[in-house]
């Protein structure tokens, strides 16, 4: 699945496959988020909704 991430070094939005789904804080106050890895191996974090995380085959 692809899905659209900010690279903070490149300075612009890039298109990469999402390789994980996380969540992030406590119970009843997550957060959710798809992670990837550019060409050359940086991380990218997106935050999304939850019906967005919960729609993703991954």
């Amino acid at each position: 699945m692809k899905h659209s991430f900010y690279d903070v070094k490149a300075k612009k939005k890039v298109e990469a496959d999402v390789k994980e789904k996380v969540t992030y804080g406590k119970k009843g106050n997550e957060r959710y988020a798809f992670k990837a890895k550019t060409a050359d191996g940086r991380n990218l974090t997106a935050f999304v909704s939850k019906d967005k995380w919960d729609a993703a085959k991954i």
